[in-house]
């Protein structure tokens, strides 16, 4: 007798589901592109400078994307800095143009291809450890962190003043949350650091507090930044261009009312909605490459140089590291 099996629905699903296997081995064989990565973001995501890329991942730009916490060591394959970052490589990184410059060194091919944000330093001060005017801060203890934009806005503000960091002692805090409690304990006299902590340490003070706003003599230049091997690439170029158009988009949004990214900053800072509030005044979202970058960068090219005990680069050596193409583009097809 001739034997004859019966599969029933569990028999067609099974067949169905060999025949689905062979129909996606058949389009591997032929060639069918791989699921596209998400796009790569790296920055500093407890800094407010960053909110134009968080909104612009979240809300904004059409493909899947990651921002992550990091910067140019994510870019350039350099080790990342302790606390403040986490693995992988990025496709694009956030970073103020102070670290901008110092990675370029190692890593000529580091390009500048937009400013995401600017952002205004101020120095907060004890009224009662006798400081009222910047000529006042010379002996006193002063908490920031060197090598960093906000210790070029000290030195900036000093040499305002015909002072130099020989005529004050810095004071190097970390963690940064560490500063405004250091202030009001008097264990240092004055503060300059990005925020939020700098509005920590002048609400920690209260009434004791003086203030200095730097914003004419320097603000820092938080910049997106990628390689010259991506931007040869065309189908990462074509990525990178589809993000900054994303960019400037969440800027838009911005402009229009800042509360739009608030939730995003709360989210990926841990800081309140009232302390961003507060200190969101304190930034600068221009969507596009500030026309002075090149001037900043050949000023601030001196003080780094000097500290790493290296040469200057020259205005033409550092022109080669900002790169407008794609900003421009972005912008002339709006």
């Amino acid at each position: 007798m001739q034997s004859r099996l019966t599969f029933g629905w569990g028999g067609s699903l099974f067949g169905c589901a060999i025949a689905a296997a062979c129909l996606v081995a058949l389009s591997a064989c032929a060639g069918a592109p791989a699921p596209q990565e998400p796009f790569r973001v790296h920055g500093n995501k407890v800094t407010f400078e960053i909110a134009p890329v968080l909104l612009a991942s979240d809300q904004v730009f059409p493909e899947p994307s990651t921002v992550k916490m990091g910067g140019i060591p994510n870019l350039v394959g350099d080790p990342g800095i302790p606390g403040y970052g986490e693995p992988g490589v990025a496709d694009v990184a956030t970073h103020a143009e102070t670290q901008g410059l110092r990675y370029s060194v190692r890593h000529p091919d580091l390009r500048i291809i937009m400013t995401v944000a600017e952002g205004y330093y101020r120095i907060v001060g004890r009224k009662s450890a006798g400081i009222e005017t910047l000529e006042d801060l010379k002996g006193k203890r002063i908490a920031t962190i060197p090598n960093t934009s906000s210790a070029y806005f000290l030195h900036n503000m000093l040499k305002s003043v015909g002072l130099s960091e020989a005529d004050v002692e810095i004071v190097r805090v970390i963690p940064l949350s560490d500063m405004p409690i250091l202030l009001a304990n008097g264990e240092v006299d004055a503060v300059t650091i990005w925020e939020p902590e700098i509005e920590n340490a002048a609400h920690a003070i209260g009434d004791d507090a003086v203030e200095f706003d730097g914003r004419a003599v320097y603000r820092e230049v938080f910049n997106l930044n990628t390689t010259a091997a991506n931007l040869a690439d065309p189908e990462k170029r074509a990525r990178i261009k589809e993000f900054v158009k994303a960019v400037v988009e969440a800027t838009d949004m911005i402009h229009e009312d800042p509360s739009v990214a608030w939730p995003l900053v709360h989210e990926a800072t841990g800081f309140d909605l009232d302390l961003i509030k507060r200190s969101w005044k304190h930034h600068g979202y221009p969507g596009d490459l500030v026309p002075d970058l090149l001037d900043v960068l050949e000023a601030e090219e001196q003080w780094l140089a000097k500290i790493d005990e290296r040469p200057a680069r020259s205005r033409e050596q550092l022109s080669t590291l900002i790169d407008d193409s794609i900003i421009r583009e972005v912008l002339e097809e709006r």
